[in-house]
């Protein structure tokens, strides 16, 4: 089922990055506003008129560390549930190694940063709130080949686990004592720490959301893709026929993207499969970053869409599909060449990059729009 309804709204979204140095230890920041977990990477929350989280993540490091870093590769993504506060997509970076230079050139914003401090991977495991830390340390123990990774709740999940155990090592969280710089540079600031702006709850329900859908790509054995046809709805597309990869909407509240495919896959096609290797991560950013963005699509925000691999299909499956009547026209096996024809172009864009990543190893590739961006991601 489509999300253009609404649908799948109400995710938060983030984007840090982790610097490393030559000594293989990686740079934290102090939060003089949080007495609860006040150690975590550099980075923030996205805001709409960023265009992607790559851009939320230089913005960030500009406005809290003052100076504008070079980002590398995608480190992972990180999808997390929470019982009592909504759930957030998380983006995390590699950061290129910084140089003398703009070591010396950090000028934390007070406001945002009580101070900063390299530590080895053990110490930030001990250091950084627990699903922070699997976070990162799941980005420190991977195979740099491995990624972007793909985490659930901080875990990993789908071609990650061949990278790693489901259930790795859980570091004891002891936060500032891990890093005693830290405590150092805080020493006599208790009674100046200043409070946080507004409470946790007040915050969530202030902060933009973005959506989220879930795609999967099959094919048969000549290569052909399997597109299908949206029943046409009451809106500015009128009777213009929209075709997509399989899938729709993630209900942000009560599942992932993995569970949301293999859904969404199940309701619009009647198939029970389980999603392969997370091929695209397809940012499609709103009007507020992007006035080109196509308002019949539902782009008051940004969505994000993940694309799965489905594998190669059989005629036997194919001659079972049973489509969702009241979301699907129909289906259609198409060579690239029609496929293209078909498709709008941010998604055909999202669907070659799938078809390539089928050929290669490691994690998804990052797109914004449908187009490549960031370096590419490494053959395995």
């Amino acid at each position: 089922m489509d999300a253009s309804d609404g649908q799948g709204k109400g995710i938060l979204a983030a984007a840090g990055v982790l610097f490393p140095d030559g000594a293989g230890r990686v740079l934290v920041v102090r939060l003089p506003y949080d007495r609860q977990h006040p150690v975590a990477v550099p980075g923030g929350g996205w805001e709409p008129t960023d265009l992607s989280p790559r851009e939320t993540a230089v913005r960030e490091i500009a406005e809290e560390l003052g100076f504008t870093p070079r980002l590398g590769r995608l480190a992972c993504v990180d999808w997390a549930l929470f019982p009592t506060r909504p759930p957030i997509v998380a983006y995390l970076y590699w950061g290129e190694p910084l140089t003398a230079e703009q070591v010396a050139a950090i000028r934390p914003d007070a406001a945002e940063v009580g101070g900063w401090v390299w530590l080895t991977a053990e110490e930030a495991g001990h250091a950084l709130p627990p699903r922070l830390s699997r976070r990162v340390t799941a980005c420190l123990r991977a195979p740099r080949a491995a990624g972007p990774l793909e985490l659930e709740d901080s875990r990993p999940v789908g071609h990650t686990l061949q990278a790693l155990p489901a259930e790795g090592p859980a570091p004891e969280y002891t936060g500032l004592a891990a890093a005693p710089t830290l405590v150092a540079q805080d020493a006599g600031a208790t009674d100046r720490q200043p409070e946080p702006p507004m409470d946790r709850d007040t915050y969530y329900a202030t902060r933009p959301r973005i959506r989220a859908k879930a795609r999967a790509l099959f094919t048969d054995r000549e290569g052909r893709v399997l597109l299908v046809r949206l029943r046409p709805y009451e809106g500015p597309r009128g009777e213009v026929p929209h075709w997509t990869l399989p899938g729709g909407g993630v209900e942000a509240d009560r599942e992932a993207p993995r569970a949301a495919a293999r859904r969404e896959i199940r309701e619009e096609l009647g198939w029970d499969v389980e999603p392969g290797r997370l091929l695209v991560l397809d940012w499609q950013p709103g009007t507020a970053a992007d006035p080109g963005a196509d308002p019949a699509t539902g782009r008051d925000t940004a969505v994000l869409v993940y694309v799965f691999d489905g594998g190669t299909v059989t005629g036997a499956l194919l001659e079972s599909i049973a489509l969702q009547e009241q979301e699907l026209v129909e289906w259609r096996l198409c060579d690239p060449a029609t496929a293209r024809a078909l498709l709008s172009g941010p998604s055909w864009g999202r669907t070659a990059a799938a078809l390539a990543a089928r050929e290669r190893a490691g994690g998804p590739a990052e797109l914004v729009r449908g187009r490549m961006v960031g370096p590419a991601p490494a053959d395995g």
